[in-house]
């Protein structure tokens, strides 16, 4: 067939809920749809008014993020009561990206590529089941895991910070709530986001969130004078979930986005709307699964029975992750990108007895 009689074919028109970051990246992807016509639907426009980043490892399928991230670290740490672990990659270092500043390039660019915006949810009724992509939330299970947080995003004086390495996690704060770390990204040398991260079943009070920032930043940052420019806060359930609803076709985490084991979802996201758009180009069928793999997906279920019944075991486990891989192979493993050679590395570099333990339970543990 032509392209002028393709072009003269009624296009495909579908109905994304939705507009964070799933449904407005699927939206700015218009151009790679053409056969489509795309409807975002959310009951009130996001404004973007509330702020926060999103962290990830540079991937192949994140081309598009590149000129807009805020800070790129070739160097990250991670650090015990014991030691520290320094890691370099050259092929995938870490970013971060604001969600203001992605979303806002998102709706442009939708914009631009004829997506229509919309308010009223009932005209969805439109659409077929099968053409409506659902975005919002996924039913959490009773009692999930949890990674939960509290950031302050901080001013100090010059000098306060090495902005040239990223500090992924420090274990040295309070460990008697769950896993507990302290995640610093430090923008400048005098100005980093900080934030208290707990995986456990139970969101704690926000003054323990923040008295933990305020004793690293003194005690381990050597930072006693500062100011907080910006808040952030977020619970991100980790495990396997329901569709928001049933009746139509998930997207993001509301289609397995999340990754298990650690709650990063901003990677996974482009990585799956890369597939779906793939595989519609071969079968003619927009559909969204899961990006991970099935054994990655089995691995992180031992992985949060570990975390839930035995979290003292958190600080080696990690310690031991990042000392058994090199820098672009730790963020290939997070990236959900691991070949069989890292994930014998990453097994037999882990503590026995836990892992034995959670094989008997993992049903429970998840």
């Amino acid at each position: 067939m032509s392209d002028e009689l393709a072009s003269l074919e009624p296009k495909i028109a579908i109905a994304v809920i939705g507009d964070g970051c799933a449904g407005l990246s699927l939206a700015a992807q218009a151009a790679s749809l053409p056969e489509h016509e795309i409807h975002l639907f959310s009951p009130q426009i996001d404004t973007l008014e509330f702020d926060h980043v999103w962290g990830y490892w540079q991937m192949d399928w994140l081309q598009d993020v590149i000129g807009l991230a805020d800070k790129t670290w070739h160097r990250w740490s991670i650090q015990t009561a014991d030691t520290e672990i320094e890691m370099e990659a050259s092929k995938h270092p870490y970013q971060v990206v604001t969600r203001k500043k992605w979303l806002g390039y998102c709706r442009l660019k939708a914009k631009q590529n004829g997506v229509s915006f919309n308010t009223d949810m009932s005209l969805i009724d439109n659409f077929s089941n099968e053409h409506v992509f659902d975005s919002r939330p996924p039913r959490t299970g009773y009692n999930m895991m949890l990674q939960h947080f509290i950031g302050w995003e901080v001013q100090a004086k010059p000098g306060s910070f090495d902005d040239s390495k990223a500090i992924l996690m420090d274990f040295r704060c309070d460990q008697s709530h769950g896993m507990h770390f302290i995640y610093c990204l430090p923008f400048s040398d005098s100005q980093a986001l900080v934030e208290s991260t707990v995986f456990s079943p139970n969101i704690e009070q926000d003054d323990f969130y923040e008295a933990a920032i305020s004793t690293w930043l003194l005690d381990c940052a050597g930072v006693g004078q500062f100011k907080v420019l910006r808040r952030e806060k977020g619970a991100i359930p980790l495990g396997l979930m329901r569709r928001h609803d049933q009746n139509y076709q998930g997207i993001g985490g509301n289609c397995g986005a999340i990754r298990p084991s650690s709650g990063y979802a901003f990677s996974f996201i482009h990585k799956q709307i890369r597939k779906a758009i793939r595989s519609f180009e071969e079968s003619k069928k927009l559909i969204f699964v899961s990006p991970h793999k099935k054994i990655d997906l089995w691995m992180d279920r031992i992985f949060l029975s570990v975390l839930r019944h035995q979290p003292q075991y958190a600080p080696r486990i990690f310690s031991a992750l990042a000392k058994s891989l090199t820098g672009d192979e730790f963020a290939k493993f997070l990236s959900g990108e691991a070949s069989l050679k890292m994930r014998i590395k990453v097994i037999f570099a882990m503590p026995v007895w836990p892992f034995i333990t959670a094989l008997i339970r993992p049903e429970r543990g998840a």
